[in-house]
Parts: structure tokens; sequence; C-alpha cells
């Protein structure tokens, strides 16, 4: 028996919960629909459309709500991604971006449905933990430059 995850994220959209579940489910290899609840007659929503869903991204399960029109996401809570490539980081980067997403600094972008995002390569917190803190320095120095994570960038900057 599958033990359910005891901590989800839970991101409440104004109603467009299903358009960034499907658009999740399309970025991130390997993610799926874990479950979902439609609104039935007399509900708050129009009958047939998403009420909440679950889904898993990387093994991490996030819910979705399609909920109050007031409410807005803002960059105190992000949700990050380890990648262990550049290549990982650029078409995740690419794809969170598209069609209305914010690039930021250090690693952090907007989606188009203003949820904020730290895409980080695995190479980011070994370089940054290195025991050398002159090299530490200037890796830490680099990526407070970038928008998007350059590892590479990162790897010169360690070397000085």
């Amino acid at each position: 028996m599958a033990t359910q995850q005891k901590v989800i994220p839970f991101l409440w959209f104004q109603d467009n919960a299903e358009e960034a579940l499907r658009f999740y489910l399309s970025v991130f290899e390997g993610s799926k629909l874990v479950s979902e609840q439609r609104w039935g007659e007399g509900g708050m929503g129009p009958k047939g459309s998403l009420m909440t869903a679950t889904f898993s991204l990387g093994g991490q399960q996030i819910a979705v709500l399609n909920g109050n029109p007031d409410v807005r996401f803002h960059d105190s809570m992000s949700l990050a991604v380890s990648c262990e490539s550049q290549a990982e980081v650029d078409r995740l980067w690419s794809k969170l971006t598209a069609d209305g997403g914010e690039p930021g600094h250090c690693g952090w972008l907007k989606d188009k449905f203003g949820v904020s995002w730290q895409i980080i390569p695995a190479a980011l917190p070994r370089l940054l933990s290195d025991p050398d803190r002159a090299r530490a320095g200037r890796v830490m120095q680099a990526m407070l430059q970038m928008g998007k994570i350059d590892i590479a960038g990162l790897e010169a900057a360690a070397q000085g």
C-alpha cells in the first residue's frame, strides 16, 4: 500500500487551476495526475469544472484549487526544482517563462500563472558549500549576477 505524502503544497488559483495543472503535467517529465474533483450542481464553480486536483511532479505531490479571484501568488512562496544538467535548466526555464512568464534573478522565475519557481542546478549548492570559502564566495558573486543559472559560469567563477 502506498503511503500518502504528509505535507503537500497547495496552490490556490483564481479560476485557471485546470489550465495550470495541464501545463505543469506537460512541462515535467514523469509527472502524473493523482486525483481530481469537479464541481457538481450548485457548487461554487460551473458544474463539471475542476474544483481541486493533486498531481505528482518529480515524486512531489502538489494540490491545486480553483478558488477566489481576489487571491494572488507572490514571491514569498516558490517551488524549487533541482536540475542535473544545464540542458534541464534551459528546458525548464524556457517552458516555465513562455507565454507570459517572467525571468527573475538568481534562478528564480514566475510562470504565466504567477507561481514562483527556483530552477537550480545541483552544481550550485555543491559549489556554494566548497570548503574553500574564497571559491564559494566567487560562485555566490557570479550567481548573484545571473538570471537563469549557468553552470559553466559558476564553475569558471569557482576556478577564479
